[in-house]
C-alpha cells in the first residue's frame, strides 16, 4: 500500500477546509485525457461531501505523451504566485475545461480570463520560473509511486479504485467512518 511521501502542507494548492477529516490528493496532469474525465467528478465529489474533505491537486505532467502538461502546469503556478489561491483554482478549471488547446497563446488568454495579469504568466513561462515547483510536486510522485495519471491518494494512502463518482465517495465515507 502506498502512502504519501511528502504530507499536504503549506506548500500545496489546498481547496477545503485544510483541517477537513478527509483529505484527497490528486497527483494530475492538464493534458492527460483521463485527468480531464475526472475533473468533474471531483467537482462533484467535493460538493457532495461538503466541509468533511479537502483536495488538493499536485502537478505530474507526463511530457513523453502530453508535451503542453508541463507549461500548463506551470502556467497554473504562475497564476497562483501572480494573483493567490484563488487565481490558482480558477486557472487550474480553465485549464481543463480548455485541455484540448494549451498552447502558449491559450495560457495566456486562460490566465486573463482568471483574472491573472497574462504578461505575468507568459513571461513566468518563458523563464522557467515555475519549473523547480512542478518538478517537486512530479518527483514527491514519483517517490509516493505514483507512475500514472490521475492517482489519488485518501488521508495519505493510495487509492487504487475506480475514480467514478459513487466509487470515490464510497471511498471517503468509508474513511470518515474509521477516522472517527
Amino acid at each position: 500500500m502506498s502512502r504519501l511521501t511528502l504530507p499536504v502542507g503549506k506548500r500545496d494548492h489546498i481547496q477545503g477546509d485544510a483541517k477537513a477529516p478527509v483529505t484527497l490528493v490528486e497527483y494530475g496532469d492538464y493534458e492527460c485525457p483521463h485527468c480531464g474525465h475526472a475533473y468533474p467528478i471531483i467537482k462533484r465529489v467535493q460538493q457532495r461531501m461538503g466541509n468533511r474533505l479537502s483536495f488538493v491537486f499536485r502537478n505530474f505532467p507526463l511530457n513523453e505523451i502530453h508535451p503542453n502538461a508541463e507549461h500548463a502546469a506551470e502556467a497554473a503556478e504562475s497564476a497562483g504566485a501572480n494573483g493567490g489561491e484563488e487565481a490558482f483554482w480558477e486557472m487550474h478549471d480553465l485549464i481543463f475545461e480548455n485541455q484540448k488547446s494549451l498552447g502558449g497563446p491559450t495560457l495566456g488568454r486562460l490566465a486573463s480570463e482568471a483574472g491573472v495579469d497574462a504578461d505575468a504568466v507568459l513571461t513566468d513561462l518563458s523563464t522557467q520560473r515555475f519549473r523547480d515547483r512542478v518538478r517537486e510536486d512530479f518527483m514527491s510522485g514519483v517517490r509516493s509511486g505514483v507512475n500514472g495519471t490521475p492517482t489519488f491518494f485518501i488521508n495519505g494512502v493510495r487509492y487504487n479504485g475506480p475514480y467514478e463518482e459513487a466509487d470515490l465517495v464510497a471511498e471517503l465515507e468509508e474513511t470518515l467512518l474509521h477516522s472517527a
